[in-house]
């Protein structure tokens, strides 16, 4: 059952179970990965994006058998609207080094991929050992960047998506759920 309060007009495109259940297999997916990689004294550093990615990245990094860090980066290319401006601004930075380090971004959504592809072109001028892109969820009908996501959650194409951390206008990031709602 979902507690947060449900816009009017939707419709429910994943449950609590279902996000969950998926969740746990990408946090062992991406263990088995990493263990070969990191060696003993190795840190994976996981870079959450701000806001949304939030809810999922604590559920991943819980299911997760790695030793690891986190950091989080705040990037806007939205604002307050539902479409991608396509010009991306860093609100908040990183605080870790991550030259020569293991580095696994952890975003909400991928859709347009301008984002996610403005921020992998930032991160690799800071020559990290490696980057690895894990997304709850991807929107591959809206793409309009080539993105090599490693993990992804869902595909999802239904809509507008709100709930898991997914907000429209800064709203609804609380449900359990993944919903598609009318404009």
């Amino acid at each position: 059952m979902d507690y947060g309060h449900l816009p009017d007009k939707a419709t429910l495109i994943l449950s609590e179970n279902e996000i969950s259940q998926r969740v746990r297999a990408l946090g062992s997916l991406i263990s088995f990965d990493y263990h070969s990689v990191l060696k003993k004294d190795d840190l994976l550093l996981v870079i959450g994006v701000l806001n949304g990615a939030f809810v999922f990245m604590a559920d991943l990094i819980r299911e997760m058998s790695v030793a690891l860090e986190v950091d989080f980066v705040r990037l806007s290319s939205y604002s307050d609207s539902k479409t991608s401006s396509s010009q991306v601004v860093m609100l908040k930075g990183l605080e870790r080094e991550i030259k020569d380090r293991h580095v696994l971004v952890v975003e909400d959504i991928a859709d347009c991929g301008l984002t996610l592809a403005w921020f992998v072109d930032h991160l690799k001028s800071r020559q990290p050992a490696s980057i690895k892109l894990a997304v709850a969820f991807d929107k591959k009908s809206r793409r309009q960047i080539d993105l090599n996501l490693d993990y992804v959650g869902f595909e999802l194409d239904e809509g507008f998506l709100v709930g898991y951390g997914l907000d429209a206008a800064r709203r609804y990031r609380e449900l359990k759920g993944i919903y598609s709602i009318e404009d």
